[in-house]
């Protein structure tokens, strides 16, 4: 399984693009793999002959665990994983594109991790190291274990399923030994199943969409979350917007939204601000020096982040330019991995659906996410107690409670407030 991103700790295999016996040239695609920042297609390594394929589709494994053997032209099976070795490859696409770099390259799966009795095994038990690992840590002989995956395959269920029915067998199988030393594979709690209603039909969990769900578990459950919101008054952006815009569409040749103009305030923001720009490191905080903005896109299949990279030093023209590009090719499935790869702070935009106020999901390994709500006319009180119409915009900024306090989350707030607030007929577009 190669690492599909800098910050992607495991893959699902989405569809198998070659069978056992299909011949495979070098650099050939044999297998969609899908990650919670893209669907790529992985590249053979060298020409060969697909001889096995041990990860099942819809399989999670772990990078650098081996997915399938390919028999080498004029030599035998591989020993390394396919796609743990994959070299420099042409230039992918996104969501269905992919490569690693064999300096990157995890190597192959420990031989300690093969179960009790492989070599006995290996020839009648079908399953993937990873299953064969706890299996050996638990002390279980997997010809003891009913399969239920395809072709005969043990799945991590049928391993679990069997240690919590039959302990007795388990213990069996393995050899003496304290019981402490036999560690239990971890069970999570079973999902709560509504009953079925007339009329109810169930749509299988594409691997985007899966990805996403387990990365914003993963994102709540290790990031303490806390969120904050300014309104804020933005008639002389709309303004300003309504003058400009016809001129600089016909010009530029892409829309002028009102999410180049926040964007623009929020990076200028981070600059005075330099510690929201972050990451959670463990031990430390990360603080990043290039200011690379993801702009979060909706697309049929889920929700995909590319990155606007040094958004701090573009215009609010080079950031319609850009954000305009990322957009329309994210939605026709035509980004790069390094597109999606190295965002330092996000920029949600769920006001163009007509949200009012939200509380965004932090984008992990970031610190924060500023999402910018729709703006709405209604009547507020001005200066001299008067009250006008105005257009208003709540501002949402949820942030990692571990790299940043309230404190300054409200301070970057309000940098941001005041200067969209600031915008007026004399503001410079390029």
């Amino acid at each position: 399984m190669p690492q599909l991103g800098e910050s992607v700790t495991e893959g699902t295999i989405g569809r198998w693009l070659k069978q056992v016996g299909d011949q495979v040239e070098k650099y050939e695609p044999i297998v969609e793999v899908a990650t919670d920042k893209v669907n790529a297609e992985v590249p053979s390594p060298f020409s060969g002959v697909l001889t096995e394929i041990i990860a099942a589709e819809g399989e999670t494994l772990s990078v650098g665990q081996p997915i399938c053997e390919i028999a080498e032209q004029g030599g035998d099976s591989a020993e390394a994983p396919a796609a743990a070795k994959v070299p420099d490859a042409p230039t992918p696409k996104a969501p269905a594109a992919g490569a690693m770099d064999t300096a990157d390259a995890p190597q192959p799966v420990p031989a300690a991790y093969e179960p009790l009795g492989a070599a006995q095994n290996a020839g009648r038990v079908r399953t993937s190291p990873y299953v064969r690992r706890l299996a050996n840590d638990a002390g279980i002989d997997l010809q003891l274990v009913p399969a239920s995956g395809a072709e005969g395959r043990v799945t991590r269920e049928d391993l679990a399923r069997f240690q919590q029915q039959a302990p007795a067998s388990a213990a069996a199988a393995a050899p003496a030994q304290p019981a402490a030393a036999a560690p239990q594979i971890p069970q999570p709690a079973p999902p709560v199943q509504p009953p079925a209603m007339a009329g109810d039909r169930f749509m299988d969990l594409t691997p985007m969409r899966r990805t996403i769900a387990e990365h914003m578990v993963r994102s709540k459950r290790e990031a303490p979350h806390a969120t904050a919101w300014f309104e804020v008054d933005m008639s002389s952006v709309v303004a300003l917007r309504k003058r400009i815009r016809a001129e600089f569409e016909e010009r530029e040749g892409v829309p002028l939204t009102y999410l180049p103009f926040v964007t623009k305030a929020a990076v200028e923001a981070l600059r005075e601000f330099p510690q929201i720009n972050a990451s959670w490191g463990g031990d430390k905080i990360i603080v990043h020096g290039p200011v690379h903005v993801g702009l979060a896109v909706a697309i049929p299949d889920g929700l995909i982040v590319p990155i606007l990279r040094n958004a701090d030093g573009l215009s609010i023209a080079g950031i319609a330019r850009g954000a305009n590009d990322l957009i329309t090719r994210a939605r026709a499935g035509r980004l790069t991995l390094t597109d999606i790869e190295g965002g330092t702070f996000t920029v949600n935009n769920p006001g163009s659906y007509g949200s009012v106020f939200s509380a965004p999901v932090i984008n992990q390994p970031q610190a924060a996410i500023l999402s910018m709500e729709a703006i709405v006319k209604r009547p507020v009180v001005v200066q001299g107690d008067a009250i006008a119409v105005r257009s208003m915009m709540f501002l949402s900024f949820s942030f990692d409670h571990r790299v940043l306090d309230g404190a300054m989350a409200n301070q970057y707030l309000a940098s941001v407030k005041r200067r969209l607030e600031a915008m007026g007929p004399e503001t410079a577009v390029y």
